[in-house]
């Protein structure tokens, strides 16, 4: 005969042997690695080269053959403009690429009188496949000698 005592024993093991099962499980913490979200991933990088740096566009045009883009107004370029400089308006960049050339690896350095509208025009470029682009700025930005 089953003792008194092994019985309550038995179905409180079992009891509590079920419960300390199921709660392992459900309760048991796993470690993934930590996937990279958008704002944890390093900024991308500004397309084109660096803007409104004049050395940088002095070296371009004059050791690397880049091609200096007033992309001012047609009588703002016949008031004057940098020696060299090609013109097309910022605004007809897009019509008129043939201008500007097939190369396009080939360094760009747009100005205006502000910058404002170089920006433009540098966005256009890289719009249409142009990788090296910079905005000088402003005409009077311009220090190559």
């Amino acid at each position: 005969m089953i003792s008194r005592t092994l019985v309550p024993g038995l179905a409180l093991s079992l009891v509590l042997g079920l419960a300390v099962q199921s709660g392992c499980g459900a309760g048991s913490v796993t470690r993934e690695e930590s996937q990279p979200t958008v704002s944890d991933a390093a900024p991308a990088p500004a397309p084109g080269l660096p803007d409104r740096d004049p050395a940088l566009a002095c070296k371009l045009v004059k050791e690397q053959g880049a091609l200096l883009l007033d992309v001012r107004s047609d009588a703002e370029f016949a008031e004057g403009h940098l020696d060299g400089a090609a013109h097309v308006p910022h605004d007809q960049i897009a019509g008129r690429l043939g201008e500007v050339g097939d190369d396009k690896s080939r360094p760009i350095v747009t100005y205006c009188r502000s910058g404002r509208r170089a920006h433009a025009a540098k966005q256009t470029l890289l719009d249409a496949g142009y990788t090296q682009v910079t905005n000088l700025g402003g005409m009077t930005d311009w220090k190559c000698p």
